[in-house]
């Protein structure tokens, strides 16, 4: 069983649709039973990093997905839910990750040497098809091609401490982390659900991933 943690922020049904439509037996649940049965779990997330964090620890999820990934179990991170994975966001304050990802997630404007070059020649939020260099080999970029488009929506990035947690690098004005993971984890800063036949491969390989 695939379970889409519910908290009350992500693309839920077209995150599951494309679940189901590669394969995946899915349930999307706000239960943390649900959670800590789950053979293999998926945290999506739209909108402030906060919120989502306050979501998820209001609904009693936090502990579940943790144990889920303390277990071995696969787990799949989507935007807010890659984000999550950090040390920490700095989105609007500075706000606790689950410290799975050593970094932290800035915004675009941080990186750049005037911040005013981002917004004159680049919109925030990043939104649209971008192309990600898999930065390392590994089994859900199977039946990829490197540098193929996936979907992003997003005005903040996590940046890692350590290079062999990166998967994938995207640039937009700046080259950012686009993907990270290490033993059952990988997530995304794109959005599979939203990515057409590259986005369905990726979630295929996911449902089929054999660690």
């Amino acid at each position: 069983m695939i379970t889409v943690v519910d908290y009350g922020s992500g693309n839920l049904r077209s995150v599951s649709k494309a679940l189901e439509k590669v394969g995946g037996n899915v349930v999307v649940s706000a239960h943390p039973e649900d959670v800590t049965q789950a053979d293999r779990l998926v945290l999506p997330g739209v909108g402030a990093f906060a919120d989502c964090r306050r979501n998820l620890d209001r609904a009693q999820l936090t502990e579940p997905v943790l144990a889920h990934i303390r277990a071995g179990k696969p787990f799949l991170g989507i935007c807010v839910g890659m984000q999550m994975l950090f040390d920490e966001s700095h989105e609007f304050g500075v706000h606790e990750g689950f410290g799975l990802i050593p970094g932290k997630v800035e915004a675009f404007s941080k990186k750049m040497q005037d911040p005013a070059d981002l917004k004159r020649h680049l919109k925030v939020p990043h939104m649209g098809w971008t192309p990600v260099h898999q930065t390392v080999e590994h089994p859900m970029w199977q039946g990829i091609e490197d540098m193929a488009h996936f979907y992003f929506v997003h005005s903040f990035h996590g940046v890692v401490d350590h290079q062999a947690h990166q998967l994938g690098q995207t640039t937009y004005g700046i080259p950012f982390t686009s993907a990270v993971g290490h033993d059952n984890i990988f997530a995304t800063q794109f959005h599979p659900e939203k990515s057409q036949n590259n986005g369905l491969r990726l979630l295929e390989n996911f449902v089929n991933w054999q660690l």
